[in-house]
């Protein structure tokens, strides 16, 4: 008896099965190492995965858990394959969608040519609360706005990626990406066995070069440090991890001071000149001078140092605007506009609130429909009208009525499956892939990215803060890798 005997993926597009028994060639040789295993051998092994991450301290912090803020972060042990094929496709699709971003994010901010021509909407632009009129024509060091960006993208029931949202501000999981390989590696070493599967380690070097890059003019040895809220920020593991790996000082606004429009960070040994912040606190939270007086994570003075010049920030300020749910439909424009291309990797069809005919659409389909907050994250403030009471969707309609550019809606994507190990059997779990990538002095995309697995059977919610998991992403670096395309 095999470990999926009684599988069902329930119609969705299966990653790893053809139908149950019949997996898809990419998947076979993995498919037959976890069989022979047993379930008896992956659970205990699972456990060690678990125990591995309790040790190491993977965790994430979830603000309305009842049960205490800290948990680890649920993990599967049967790794997700992406052929050679597949990724160059994905990779060509995330740095295009980059290119045009950082080239939108340069323009609204300074001469605004793609509103000017109205090659996109630019009330929609402006009138997004994540847009920054205070930094109008400010420049940035080498023009480029996100340095580190999270992609999400989907996979539908024909097995076709799409992307779902952008993230260019404080996007965060990579140390899960890395601490997922770190431990398959320790648990299930013999899964690797003739697989040629990318490494993903290299992101902390490329990272840190990337950083080193940014640095103001004239100074050849940076001092980078990275900017946290502090140990309750949900991901504070990710902060720490990070700068330790990266070795550089991992600091809270209070271990800060700007000084003439200079950083400096207090040590033992008296400040020392601070040139490149990776900081992981918003817009409004980071200077109180600049956003809300009230914060007391950011440090006064750090966007006036910034504007002047002395530090340089990454991510930039601003960026939210290109998060904005409500731009994202107009991606595709963006990048026919900048690139004079099409774009490599579609967006899920959309359908804008603010717009008279969408709102009507979705108002009279918002049962079948995925409705959006354009400023929320985390799986919070959506309703998936499917699975809504008429009490959600009427409260969801009054809402939009109230305040449409609020608002986006999509179908409901049909989120491709892989098995997950719940006992000693599979069951379908639905995923979604978030790849990182890097714009500096080239453009580098991790080889695979976070995978998330909604871990509640049914669910489509991947987020963890809405109780997803994740497991390891396998990409393969030959083309010629058995089962290529399928």
């Amino acid at each position: 008896m095999t470990l999926d005997s009684n599988y069902q993926n329930n119609g969705f597009y299966d990653e790893m099965l053809a139908a149950a028994g019949r997996p898809r060639p990419a998947y076979r040789r993995l498919y037959e190492r976890l069989n022979k295993l047993g379930p008896d051998e992956l659970q205990r092994r699972s456990g060690l995965a678990m125990q591995m991450f309790r040790n190491h301290g993977i965790t994430f912090a979830v603000y309305p858990d009842a049960q205490g803020t800290e948990k680890v972060f649920p993990f599967d042990v049967i790794p997700r394959v992406i052929t050679a094929v597949a990724w160059t496709r994905i990779e060509a699709g995330l740095k295009q969608r980059l290119r045009a971003l950082n080239l939108f994010l340069d323009d609204v901010y300074g001469r605004k040519m793609i509103l000017r021509q109205r090659a996109v909407s630019p009330e929609i632009v402006l009138s997004s609360s994540l847009y920054l009129r205070e930094i109008e024509g400010l420049p940035v060091p080498h023009g480029v706005h996100s340095h580190i960006a999270g992609i999400d993208l989907v996979r539908d029931d024909k097995g076709e990626f799409f992307v779902l949202e952008d993230n260019l501000r404080t996007p965060s999981g990579v140390s899960y990406v890395l601490a997922n390989r770190y431990v398959m590696k320790r648990i299930l070493p013999d899964l690797f066995a003739g697989y040629p599967v990318r490494p993903v380690e290299g992101y902390i070097h490329q990272l840190g070069r990337h950083l080193r890059w940014l640095a103001p003019d004239g100074v050849e040895d940076p001092t980078i440090v990275l900017l946290t809220p502090g140990i309750n920020n949900a991901a504070y593991y990710e902060h720490l991890y990070l700068a330790k790996q990266m070795g550089i000082e991992l600091v809270q606004g209070s271990d800060l001071v700007v000084d003439q429009d200079h950083v400096f960070m207090r040590t033992t040994r008296g400040l020392q000149p601070v040139h490149v912040i990776y900081r992981r606190i918003d817009d409004t939270w980071l200077d109180p001078i600049f956003g809300r007086q009230e914060s007391l994570v950011g440090v006064a003075g750090l966007v006036n140092a910034y504007r002047a010049g002395n530090v340089a920030l990454a991510n930039a300020l601003g960026n939210g605007v290109a998060d904005d749910k409500a731009i994202y439909p107009m991606v595709p424009k963006i990048i026919r506009y900048y690139l004079d291309e099409d774009p490599i990797l579609p967006n899920v069809e959309t359908y804008l609130c603010a717009n008279d005919s969408e709102r009507k659409y979705v108002l009279e389909n918002i049962d079948n429909l995925v409705v959006k907050t354009v400023d929320a994250s985390g799986g919070y403030g959506m309703l998936i009208g499917p699975m809504s009471t008429a009490e959600e969707r009427e409260d969801f309609r009054r809402r939009i009525v109230a305040m449409p550019r609020a608002f986006i809606a999509q179908p409901v994507v049909a989120l491709s499956v892989q098995p997950l190990l719940d006992g000693g059997h599979f069951r379908p779990g639905h995923q979604d892939l978030r790849p990182f990538v890097l714009t500096g002095p080239d453009v580098y995309v991790t080889p695979g990215g976070l995978t998330r697995v909604a871990l509640k059977p049914g669910s489509l919610i991947v987020n963890s803060s809405q109780g997803g998991g994740s497991r390891d992403t396998w990409v393969m670096a030959e083309n010629g890798f058995e089962g290529e395309g399928a």
